[in-house]
C-alpha cells in the first residue's frame, strides 16, 4: 500500500470516529449546555485523557514502534514477542498502582491540578440557576474524575497493543476502536433523553459509559492483535536493557507526544476559575479536532514506522522524500481547512449545538474561540509531520526541549490572556504555543541537516496558501449572500442546506484552485483516479 494509501486508511477510520463524535457533543451541548455538570465531565474527562496522551500515544508511538520494529527485524518475531512482554507487564503494574493512588488522593488532585478554580469559586447566577453550589461543583467533578480514571490504564494498553499493529502495518483497528467510546456515550445520552434523566444522573451515566468503552476498546485492538498472529504474556516485571532504554526514550517523548493535549489541559485548569469556560472550550475544541484527526493522527501513525524502517535500512533519500510529500499532504488538507473555520464558526457551532441548553448567546462566545483555534490548526498538524524526523532516528532531547518551551509558553500567555479575554484568550495562547513549537522542530531538523526541503515542496505550499485565501474570499461573499439563512432559525434544514452549500462552494474552489494551478500533483490525482476507474 503507498504512503498515501496509508494516510488515507487511517485517516477514514479516524473520520468515522470523529463523525460520532460530533454526533456525541451535539446530544451532550443539548443536555447539559454550559452548566456546571458539563463543566465538571468535561474537566474530569481531561484528566486520564491527559495522562493517556502523555505515557500511552505519544510516548509509546514514539519510542515502542521504533524499539519494538528493531527488535523484530533483528531477532524475529519471537524475540519482539518476548520484548512486548517485558514492557506489558511493567505496564500493567505501574498503570494498576497509579490508578488507585489516584482514585484515593483525588479531591486533592482535583483542588490542586485538575480545577483549582473550583476551590476558590464563589456563588455565581450559572451555578446559582442549576441548584449547584460549589462545594457540589467539586463534589460532582470528584466523582466523575473516580469513576473515570481507570480508563487511563484500558487506553494505555490499548495504545501498546496498537503500536504492535501498526509496526505489523495493520492500521485500521487501533484507528476505529476510539469509535466505541461514541456509540457508548451516545447510547447513553438517548436513553437519558427517553427517561427525561436530569443533568447529575446524565453526568454519572458518561462517566460509567467512559470506563465501559475503554475497556471495549482495548477488547477490540488485542482481539485484532490475535487476529494478525501475535499475543503477549503477563508476567512478573524485570528492569532489562529493553525496558531501561523503553524508558530513556519514551520520557521526552511522552511530554513531546502530548503537547497538545498538555496545553489544553492547563487552559481548561485556568478557566476552571470561570463557571462555563472549561465547557465553551470543549466545545469549541471537537469542531477543529476533525481536521486534525484525519490529517494530524493519519500522519503521525503512519510516517514514524515508515521513516524509521527507511532510516534503519540507509535509505536516506527515500525517508527526506517521505518527509516532504508528508508535510505537502498535511499543508493541503490543514490550510484550507483553518481557513474555513476561521471565516465561518459561528454557522457551524450554530448548525451543531444551538438546540435545547446551548442558546444563541452560547454560540458566539463557542465561535469566537473556534475561530482563534483554527488558526492554530496547521501548526498542530506539522507538530506531528516533524516529531517523527526526531522519534525515527531515537532523539528525545531535542524534542523534549522544544516542548518545553512551548508549554512553557502555552502557561504564561494562558495566564495573562486570560483576566483579559477570558476562555478567548487560553484559545490564543494555546494557538501561538502551537506555532512556538512547530517552528522550534522544524529549525532543529534543518539546522541539523536533517531535513531537506525540495523546490516541489516550496511551490506547492505557496500555491495552496493561495489558493486557500482565494477560498476564504468565496466565503466571504457566500457568508453575506445566505446570512438571513444561517441566523437563529429553529428550522435545521435552512440551516443545514446553507452550510453544506457553503461547505460544498469552498471545496469546489479550492479543488479547483489546488488542481489548475498545481498546488496538488495532478499527476497522482489522475493515477489514483485511473486506479477506482478499473477497479470498477
Amino acid at each position: 500500500m503507498s504512503l498515501l494509501g496509508k494516510f488515507a486508511t487511517v485517516g477514514g477510520a479516524t473520520l468515522v470516529s470523529r463523525v460520532f463524535g460530533f454526533t456525541r457533543e451535539m446530544m451532550m451541548a443539548s443536555a447539559l449546555g454550559i452548566g456546571p455538570v458539563a463543566d465538571a465531565f468535561n474537566l474530569a474527562f481531561r484528566f486520564p485523557n491527559l495522562f493517556r496522551r502523555l505515557f500511552a500515544e505519544g510516548a509509546f508511538n514514539a519510542a515502542f514502534i521504533p524499539l519494538f520494529a528493531r527488535s523484530l527485524e533483528e531477532e524475529g518475531e519471537a524475540g519482539a514477542r518476548r520484548f512486548a512482554s517485558e514492557i506489558f507487564a511493567t505496564l500493567f503494574v505501574v498503570l494498576t498502582a497509579l490508578t488507585v493512588v489516584a482514585m484515593i488522593f483525588m479531591p486533592f488532585l482535583v483542588k490542586t491540578i485538575i480545577a483549582p478554580g473550583l476551590a476558590a469559586c464563589i456563588d455565581d447566577p450559572l451555578t446559582l440557576k442549576q441548584q449547584l453550589s460549589c462545594e457540589d461543583r467539586f463534589g460532582i467533578t470528584v466523582a466523575f474524575s473516580r469513576i473515570m480514571f481507570p480508563y487511563l490504564a484500558c487506553m494505555s494498553l490499548m495504545a501498546m497493543v496498537s503500536g504492535i499493529l501498526n509496526a505489523f502495518r495493520r492500521f485500521f483497528a487501533a484507528a476505529l476502536a476510539p469509535t466505541i467510546l461514541n456509540f457508548a456515550l451516545i447510547g447513553v445520552l438517548a436513553w437519558c433523553w427517553w427517561t427525561g434523566a436530569d443533568q447529575r444522573t446524565i453526568g454519572f451515566l458518561m462517566s460509567w459509559g467512559v470506563l465501559f468503552a475503554g475497556i471495549g476498546q482495548l477488547l477490540t485492538v488485542t482481539f485484532a492483535m490475535r487476529l494478525a498472529g501475535f499475543s503477549v504474556a503477563l508476567g512478573r516485571p524485570r528492569w532489562t536493557p529493553a525496558l531501561k532504554r523503553l524508558l530513556v526514550l519514551a520520557g521526552p517523548a511522552a511530554l513531546i507526544g502530548g503537547i497538545t493535549q498538555i496545553n489544553l489541559f492547563v487552559g481548561q485548569a485556568i478557566a476552571s476559575y470561570k463557571p462555563g469556560a472549561v465547557s465553551i472550550l470543549t466545545y469549541a475544541d471537537r469542531p477543529y479536532q476533525l481536521p486534525l484527526g484525519m490529517v494530524g493522527v493519519a500522519i503521525g501513525v503512519v510516517l514514524l514506522p515508515e521513516l524509521a524502517r527507511a532510516l534503519k535500512a540507509g535509505r536516506m533519500e527515500e525517508a527526506q522524500h517521505t518527509q516532504n510529500r508528508s508535510l505537502e499532504f498535511a499543508l493541503f488538507l490543514t490550510v484550507p481547512a483553518a481557513v474555513a473555520l476561521f471565516v465561518m464558526p459561528e454557522p457551524i457551532i450554530r448548525l451543531i449545538y444551538e438546540r435545547g441548553a446551548f442558546g444563541p448567546e452560547t454560540t458566539e462566545k463557542v465561535a469566537a474561540v473556534l475561530g482563534l483555534y483554527a488558526l492554530g490548526l496547521p501548526a498542530f498538524v506539522l507538530i506531528k509531520v516533524f516529531s517523527p524526523g526526531y522519534f525515527a532516528r531515537e532523539n528525545t532531547r531535542t524534542p523534549m526541549i522544544v516542548t518545553g518551551i512551548s508549554a512553557l509558553a502555552n502557561t504564561a500567555l494562558s495566564f495573562a490572556l486570560f483576566w483579559f479575554y477570558a476562555e478567548r484568550g487560553i484559545a490564543l495562547a494555546t494557538t501561538l504555543a502551537g506555532w512556538i513549537n512547530a517552528w522550534l522542530l522544524f529549525e532543529g531538523l534543518r539546522r541539523q541537516g536533517l531535513w531537506h526541503i525540495d523546490r516541489e515542496l516550496v511551490r506547492r505550499a505557496l500555491l495552496v496558501v493561495v489558493s486557500a485565501a482565494l477560498m476564504g474570499g468565496a466565503l466571504f461573499v457566500m457568508l453575506a449572500a445566505l446570512e438571513r439563512w444561517m441566523g437563529s432559525d429553529p428550522n435545521v434544514i435552512h440551516q443545514s442546506a446553507a452550510v453544506l452549500l457553503l461547505v460544498t462552494i469552498a471545496m469546489l474552489v479550492y479543488f479547483a484552485l489546488a488542481f489548475l494551478t498545481g498546488a496538488v500533483d495532478r499527476g497522482l490525482v489522475l493515477k489514483l483516479l485511473r486506479r477506482k476507474r478499473a477497479a470498477e
